[in-house]
């Protein structure tokens, strides 16, 4: 089992998320910021395709072997759209709250007048031991649900004050931490991920 690997983000929620996900099985979890290492760039059209080369870049620039998710919002009736544009949806300027915030909007106008909003968060975990890792470790979570109304809540990040959870009327951003933590897309993924890893010989 790993010991130490370096998260391909500096998104603060997705950090603080991974951290405590990974908790359990004593993992050092190191931000690529403390490392000093930018952010990939993500040009694909998939979640697999961008996930992928963001950890084999922190992978590359740390030596360590790194994890990495990219992750959205899909929403039927727009096509899926926001999926791997969900970080910049609407634009690129300012700092994540104030895209998150305009992201948010753009998504409640876009479902504007009686659109179906069924909706549900993907995220695609990989983890490479070294950059040139020919077998990576992969796999994907899905947390479905609808679009809100208007915004409730404050706790998580993103598109979570507008995720109603299918299992109630609670938002992703009025769920505490930890059972946020225990039934998301993130959580799906991370736990498929360990469950590989724990199946790796010692």
């Amino acid at each position: 089992m790993l010991k130490k690997l370096v998260l391909a983000s500096s998104n603060p929620g997705k950090v603080r998320e991974i951290r405590a996900l990974l908790e359990p099985l004593a993992v050092e979890v190191i931000p690529q910021a403390a490392l000093a290492i930018g952010e990939a760039e993500e040009p694909h059209d998939t979640f697999l395709e961008n996930a992928l080369a963001k950890a084999r870049h922190a992978s590359a620039a740390s030596g360590l072997p790194a994890l990495a998710d990219d992750s959205g919002l899909c929403v039927a009736s727009l096509g899926g759209e926001p999926g791997v544009h969900s970080a910049y949806y609407a634009g690129t300027a300012g700092d994540r709250e104030a895209r998150d915030a305009r992201n948010n909007a753009k998504l409640l106008a876009a479902l504007a007048g009686g659109a179906e909003r069924s909706a549900h968060y993907t995220c695609v975990m990989v983890l490479v031991r070294r950059a040139d890792d020919p077998e990576p470790l992969v796999a994907e979570g899905r947390w479905h649900g609808r679009i809100a109304a208007a915004p409730r809540g404050t706790g998580g990040f993103g598109y979570d004050p507008l995720f109603v959870v299918a299992a109630g009327d609670a938002t992703a951003a009025e769920l505490a931490p930890e059972e946020k933590n225990r039934v998301s897309h993130r959580a799906r993924a991370l736990a498929r991920l360990t469950e590989r890893l724990r199946e790796e010989p010692r």
